[in-house]
Protein backbone atom coordinates (compact mmCIF):
# COMPACT_ATOMS: atom_id res chain seq x y z
CA UNK A 1 0.00 0.00 0.00
CA UNK A 2 1.51 3.38 -0.99
CA UNK A 3 2.29 5.87 1.75
CA UNK A 4 -0.27 8.45 0.53
CA UNK A 5 -3.04 5.89 1.03
CA UNK A 6 -1.86 5.23 4.57
CA UNK A 7 -1.76 8.93 5.37
CA UNK A 8 -5.24 9.27 3.92
CA UNK A 9 -6.45 6.54 6.28
CA UNK A 10 -4.94 8.45 9.21
CA UNK A 11 -6.59 11.67 8.00
CA UNK A 12 -9.93 9.91 7.73
CA UNK A 13 -9.63 8.46 11.23
CA UNK A 14 -8.89 11.92 12.72
CA UNK A 15 -7.71 10.28 15.98
CA UNK A 16 -4.82 7.88 16.56
CA UNK A 17 -4.52 6.40 20.07
CA UNK A 18 -0.91 6.44 21.28
CA UNK A 19 -0.72 3.30 23.38
CA UNK A 20 1.98 3.70 26.02
CA UNK A 21 1.51 1.38 29.00
CA UNK A 22 3.68 -0.41 31.52
CA UNK A 23 2.80 -3.84 30.18
CA UNK A 24 1.83 -5.48 26.91
CA UNK A 25 -1.23 -6.94 28.63
CA UNK A 26 -2.57 -3.48 29.49
CA UNK A 27 -1.83 -2.31 25.95
CA UNK A 28 -3.73 -5.24 24.46
CA UNK A 29 -6.66 -4.54 26.77
CA UNK A 30 -6.71 -0.89 25.68
CA UNK A 31 -6.76 -1.92 22.03
CA UNK A 32 -9.62 -4.37 22.63
CA UNK A 33 -11.74 -1.83 24.48
CA UNK A 34 -11.11 0.97 21.97
CA UNK A 35 -11.74 -1.36 19.06
CA UNK A 36 -15.18 -2.10 20.49
CA UNK A 37 -16.18 1.54 19.99
CA UNK A 38 -14.92 1.71 16.43
CA UNK A 39 -11.27 2.71 16.60
CA UNK A 40 -9.16 0.74 14.14
CA UNK A 41 -5.79 2.55 14.07
CA UNK A 42 -3.27 2.25 16.89
CA UNK A 43 0.26 3.45 17.58
CA UNK A 44 2.06 0.92 19.77
CA UNK A 45 5.06 2.60 21.39
CA UNK A 46 8.42 0.94 21.82
CA UNK A 47 8.40 1.89 25.52
CA UNK A 48 5.93 -0.96 26.14
CA UNK A 49 7.66 -4.19 27.21
CA UNK A 50 7.43 -6.77 24.40
CA UNK A 51 5.99 -4.13 22.07
CA UNK A 52 7.16 -5.84 18.88
CA UNK A 53 5.50 -9.21 19.62
CA UNK A 54 2.35 -7.24 20.46
CA UNK A 55 2.51 -5.48 17.09
CA UNK A 56 2.87 -8.89 15.44
CA UNK A 57 -0.25 -10.20 17.19
CA UNK A 58 -2.34 -7.12 16.47
CA UNK A 59 -1.22 -6.95 12.84
CA UNK A 60 -2.72 -10.36 12.23
CA UNK A 61 -6.14 -8.78 12.76
CA UNK A 62 -6.89 -7.52 9.27
CA UNK A 63 -9.34 -4.82 10.36
CA UNK A 64 -6.61 -2.99 12.32
CA UNK A 65 -3.97 -0.58 11.04
CA UNK A 66 -1.08 -0.85 13.48
CA UNK A 67 1.94 1.40 13.71
CA UNK A 68 5.05 1.59 15.87
CA UNK A 69 5.76 4.65 18.00
CA UNK A 70 8.86 6.08 19.69
CA UNK A 71 11.01 4.11 17.24
CA UNK A 72 14.63 4.75 18.33
CA UNK A 73 16.64 3.50 15.35
CA UNK A 74 16.61 1.78 11.97
CA UNK A 75 17.13 -1.70 13.41
CA UNK A 76 14.06 -1.35 15.60
CA UNK A 77 12.15 0.10 12.65
CA UNK A 78 12.91 -2.97 10.56
CA UNK A 79 11.86 -5.29 13.38
CA UNK A 80 8.57 -3.42 13.73
CA UNK A 81 7.94 -3.51 9.99
CA UNK A 82 8.75 -7.22 9.86
CA UNK A 83 6.19 -7.69 12.64
CA UNK A 84 3.54 -5.98 10.53
CA UNK A 85 3.69 -2.28 11.45
CA UNK A 86 2.27 -0.13 8.65
CA UNK A 87 3.58 3.21 9.90
CA UNK A 88 6.53 4.37 12.00
CA UNK A 89 6.54 7.29 14.42
CA UNK A 90 9.39 9.05 16.21
CA UNK A 91 9.00 12.26 18.22
CA UNK A 92 12.25 13.57 16.72
CA UNK A 93 13.93 13.79 13.31
CA UNK A 94 15.79 10.59 12.43
CA UNK A 95 16.69 10.28 8.72
CA UNK A 96 17.70 6.62 9.16
CA UNK A 97 14.06 5.60 9.53
CA UNK A 98 13.17 6.63 5.99
CA UNK A 99 14.83 3.78 4.09
CA UNK A 100 13.21 0.95 6.10
CA UNK A 101 9.81 2.65 5.78
CA UNK A 102 10.18 3.08 2.01
CA UNK A 103 11.36 -0.47 1.50
CA UNK A 104 8.32 -1.79 3.38
CA UNK A 105 5.83 0.60 1.78
CA UNK A 106 5.07 2.02 5.21
CA UNK A 107 4.35 5.61 6.20
CA UNK A 108 6.78 7.65 8.28
CA UNK A 109 5.92 10.30 10.84
CA UNK A 110 8.80 12.28 12.34
CA UNK A 111 8.59 14.73 15.21
CA UNK A 112 9.15 18.47 15.14
CA UNK A 113 8.24 21.63 17.00
CA UNK A 114 9.66 24.62 15.10
CA UNK A 115 9.49 25.53 11.40
CA UNK A 116 13.17 24.58 11.05
CA UNK A 117 12.46 21.16 12.54
CA UNK A 118 9.41 20.69 10.30
CA UNK A 119 11.61 21.32 7.25
CA UNK A 120 14.18 18.89 8.60
CA UNK A 121 11.51 16.22 9.14
CA UNK A 122 10.23 16.62 5.60
CA UNK A 123 13.77 16.53 4.20
CA UNK A 124 14.35 13.32 6.18
CA UNK A 125 11.45 11.64 4.39
CA UNK A 126 8.50 12.21 6.70
CA UNK A 127 5.06 11.62 5.15
CA UNK A 128 3.48 13.37 8.14
CA UNK A 129 4.94 15.51 10.90
CA UNK A 130 4.22 14.85 14.56
CA UNK A 131 4.13 18.08 16.56
CA UNK A 132 5.23 17.14 20.07
CA UNK A 133 4.69 18.27 22.74
CA UNK A 134 1.79 20.17 21.22
CA UNK A 135 0.06 21.64 24.26
CA UNK A 136 3.13 23.19 25.86
CA UNK A 137 4.20 24.67 22.51
CA UNK A 138 1.04 26.72 22.16
CA UNK A 139 -1.69 24.21 21.37
CA UNK A 140 -4.00 24.80 18.40
CA UNK A 141 -2.56 28.29 17.85
CA UNK A 142 0.87 26.76 17.24
CA UNK A 143 -0.58 24.29 14.73
CA UNK A 144 -2.38 27.12 12.94
CA UNK A 145 0.86 29.09 12.67
CA UNK A 146 2.78 26.10 11.29
CA UNK A 147 0.01 25.20 8.84
CA UNK A 148 0.05 28.74 7.45
CA UNK A 149 3.62 28.34 6.23
CA UNK A 150 3.47 24.63 5.42
CA UNK A 151 0.22 24.24 3.45
CA UNK A 152 -0.52 20.65 2.58
CA UNK A 153 1.72 19.12 5.25
CA UNK A 154 -0.05 16.50 7.35
CA UNK A 155 0.46 17.62 10.95
CA UNK A 156 -0.32 15.33 13.90
CA UNK A 157 -0.23 17.20 17.22
CA UNK A 158 0.38 14.93 20.19
CA UNK A 159 0.94 15.66 23.86
CA UNK A 160 -1.86 17.24 25.85
CA UNK A 161 -4.50 16.46 23.23
CA UNK A 162 -7.78 15.47 24.88
CA UNK A 163 -11.51 15.28 24.07
CA UNK A 164 -12.05 18.95 24.87
CA UNK A 165 -9.53 20.27 22.35
CA UNK A 166 -9.56 17.73 19.50
CA UNK A 167 -11.89 19.87 17.39
CA UNK A 168 -9.76 22.98 17.96
CA UNK A 169 -6.62 21.19 16.75
CA UNK A 170 -8.37 19.90 13.64
CA UNK A 171 -9.85 23.29 12.84
CA UNK A 172 -6.42 24.85 13.30
CA UNK A 173 -5.04 22.70 10.51
CA UNK A 174 -4.08 19.34 12.02
CA UNK A 175 -4.64 16.43 9.65
CA UNK A 176 -5.25 14.14 12.63
CA UNK A 177 -4.28 13.99 16.28
CA UNK A 178 -2.47 11.56 18.54
CA UNK A 179 -3.96 10.99 21.98
CA UNK A 180 -2.18 9.13 24.76
CA UNK A 181 -3.07 9.39 28.43
CA UNK A 182 -6.44 11.05 27.91
CA UNK A 183 -7.57 7.98 25.96
CA UNK A 184 -5.29 5.18 27.14
CA UNK A 185 -5.46 5.81 30.89
CA UNK A 186 -3.48 2.98 32.46
CA UNK A 187 -4.92 3.54 35.93
CA UNK A 188 -8.39 2.92 34.56
CA UNK A 189 -7.19 -0.02 32.49
CA UNK A 190 -5.61 -1.61 35.57
CA UNK A 191 -8.85 -1.08 37.47
CA UNK A 192 -10.85 -2.79 34.73
CA UNK A 193 -12.82 0.38 34.06
CA UNK A 194 -13.83 -0.39 30.49
CA UNK A 195 -16.78 2.02 30.67
CA UNK A 196 -14.57 5.03 31.44
CA UNK A 197 -12.09 4.24 28.64
CA UNK A 198 -14.88 3.73 26.13
CA UNK A 199 -16.70 6.88 27.25
CA UNK A 200 -13.52 8.88 26.65
CA UNK A 201 -13.15 7.26 23.24
CA UNK A 202 -16.72 8.11 22.24
CA UNK A 203 -16.15 11.70 23.32
CA UNK A 204 -12.97 11.90 21.26
CA UNK A 205 -14.62 10.39 18.20
CA UNK A 206 -17.56 12.77 18.52
CA UNK A 207 -15.21 15.75 18.77
CA UNK A 208 -13.27 14.59 15.73
CA UNK A 209 -16.34 14.11 13.57
CA UNK A 210 -17.69 17.52 14.57
CA UNK A 211 -14.55 19.38 13.49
Amino acid sequence: MPQPDLIQQLRAARVVPVVRTGSAAHAATAVDWLRDVGIRIFEITMTIPDAIPLIARLSQQKDLLVGAGTVPDAATARACLDAGARFLVAPWVDPTLSAPARQAGAALMLGALTPTEVRAALAAGADAVKIFPASSAGGPAHIKALASVFPGVAFCPTGGVEPGNVAAYLKAGAAFVGIGGALVDETRIAAGDRAAIQAAARSVLSSGSAA
